[in-house]
């Protein structure tokens, strides 16, 4: 099946060329909108409330007392989302952490760069936050475990994991056709960025070593001293929740996680020291010490793998919930004035001739913003309703998006600056090179809007979701888990497997861009057959035969 997206940056022409298709074209699966408004205009928002000097003192005092209400209600549900997502990354280091362990010491894994960037993926999918696993990958070249160019592909690889969440987050809208196709759209917008990023920058630092040898220059420039880690603002807001509930102590891979005070004595190999929280060394022995916490399983006689277990569903219902319960209330308040208010604030350009100033302050905005949160992922899952109701566009959740992206790599800059002066340079050099890499793509896929390339497939995505809901599910599953985990057993397989295989497919979906493209563009450039993908089957070029047999199933 081969479902590809227009490239055109004119609405017309594509509005055109779509109602010139073929009924089973397959540019005929983007959706042109409901009746003739572009359903990528924002909404109008109505005040349907009546107005403030309309209200009697009852009615006066009733509204205030209602709309704070539902602002401490936000500000929970908030708090609770994020702490559910500290707990998701503590139960997935009790669950999965000698298997990560095991695959971090394996040497000939991480020196394959397809490989590194898979599990770069893989393990921020697991913690829910590329600020935890960069800072995780930053300790390693710390403590001598991994060396810095083993560790770039690593580093891409967690930009890639980081935002499914947000992605998550948007299926909450899946109820409301064109609030789907908004909210999707504005939550894979920074997917699109990521893989794009990835797609060019790997093979170039591969071939050339660009970042490198940049970050190497600029770290031998500097004059350093290491010390203490910075607070964490996050952290010490969620920190007496999550660490009454669990407290992992040992976060170096290759050895066993371990919950404190511990049942499994967590052995550390002699180089590696413990580093969260940063302040605890290991004992003689290279034996973690037991913790003076009380957090709820300190007394339960349960090995780590069920505590992490039970973590993990908990944290996930929580999660859930609150998502839900977010989407919800941010409808319910909203609307009216309030809105409209903050509608204009985020959406209004700087007058002519400065606005292209816009763009750049609002990725100033997310940098900021995630820098204050220390998450990315919280971030961009706090704008992604937003986008969905119609208060961000999606052309100003892009460099937000991009903001929350340099915003994240401070965390990893941090955890750098708290290395010992031995090792500070090279781990302040890969989390430069986190840095490095988040503004390179910026100024591949920014600055000129012809190379927004992000939002013109973000947006075809959000058509195609609009029509067919449950691919957004095929989305997130193949992108996230089945393409990484495929990628990662051909890289295992060794690299005569992996070109054999690998290089076939992505010629293939190559030509299949280009014709597309073509199509779309310049259609007498192509030979009359290829016109239109009809002389396929219609399973390989449409997802209306895969929407009846979803329907089918559904209905059993």
């Amino acid at each position: 099946m081969c479902v590809c997206f227009s490239l055109s940056e004119n609405s017309e022409t594509e509005e055109k060329a779509f109602s010139k298709a073929p009924a089973h074209s397959t540019v005929a699966l983007v959706e042109t909108g409901e009746g003739e408004d572009d359903p990528w205009n924002l909404p109008e928002l109505q005040d349907g409330a009546a107005a403030w000097s309309d209200l009697d003192t009852k009615g006066k005092v009733l509204r205030v007392v209602t709309s704070a209400g539902k602002g401490l209600l936000l500000l929970g549900f908030l708090y609770m989302f994020i702490c559910s997502l500290d707990i998701l990354s503590s139960a997935f280091q009790l669950v999965g952490g000698k298997a990560a362990g095991d695959i971090f010491t394996e040497g000939s894994v991480l020196s394959n760069p397809l490989a590194g960037l898979v599990i770069g993926v893989l393990v921020t999918l697991l913690v829910q936050s590329s600020s935890t696993s960069s800072s995780i990958v930053v300790s390693m070249v710390s403590s001598g475990l991994l060396q810095v160019q083993m560790a770039v592909p690593v580093i891409m690889g967690t930009n890639i994991g980081t935002s499914v969440t947000n992605t998550l987050v948007a299926m909450t809208q899946a109820g409301d056709r064109n609030k789907f196709r908004r909210a999707f759209a504005g939550a894979t917008v920074h997917d699109f960025f990521n893989w794009l990023s990835v797609l060019v920058f790997l093979p170039l630092e591969v071939a050339s070593g660009y970042m490198y040898k940049l970050t190497k220059l600029l770290v031998d420039s500097f004059n350093i001293q290491g010390g203490e880690k910075t607070p964490e603002l996050l952290h010490v807001i969620t920190d007496p929740l999550t660490k009454a509930i669990i407290e992992v102590m040992c976060v170096v891979p290759p050895q066993v996680m371990c919950v404190v005070p511990p049942k499994i004595m967590c052995v550390l190999p002699p180089q590696v020291m413990c580093v969260v929280p940063p302040q605890v060394s290991p004992s003689p022995g290279n034996v973690c010490p037991p913790s003076t916490g009380n957090h709820i399983f300190v007394n339960v006689d349960l090995s780590d793998l069920a505590i992490g277990l039970i973590l993990l569903a908990l944290s996930l219902l929580v999660l859930c919930s609150c998502l839900i319960l977010i989407v919800k209330l941010l409808n319910s308040m909203l609307k009216g004035q309030v809105a409209m208010v903050i509608k204009k604030v985020l959406n209004t350009d700087f007058p002519f001739p400065f606005g292209w100033v816009t763009g750049y302050i609002a990725i100033l905005v997310g940098a900021g913003m995630t820098f204050i949160v220390q998450s990315s992922s919280v971030f961009t899952s706090a704008i992604t309703p937003l986008v969905g109701i119609g208060v961000i566009s999606i052309e100003r959740a892009y460099p937000l998006s991009l903001g929350a992206n340099i915003g994240t790599t401070t965390t990893a800059i941090l955890a750098a600056m708290a290395a010992p002066g031995d090792t500070l340079a090279n781990a302040l050099q890969i989390a430069l090179i986190h840095f490095v890499f988040n503004v390179s793509g910026i100024i591949l896929w920014y600055p000129i809007p012809f190379t927004r390339i992000p939002i013109r497939l973000a947006k075809a995505l959000g058509d195609i979701t609009a029509e067919y809901r449950w691919f957004a599910g095929v989305y997130i599953i193949s992108c996230f888990f089945l393409l990484p985990l495929f990628v990662f057993g051909l890289s295992m397989a060794g690299w005569k497997v992996l070109v054999g295989v690998g290089v076939p497919i992505v010629a293939l979906l190559i030509i299949i861009i280009i014709v597309n493209v073509l199509q779309a563009r310049l259609p007498r450039c192509l030979p009359a057959v290829l016109h239109s993908w009809d002389f396929l089957p219609l399973w390989a070029h449409s997802l209306e035969p895969w929407d009846r047999v979803v329907a089918v199933v559904a209905a059993k």
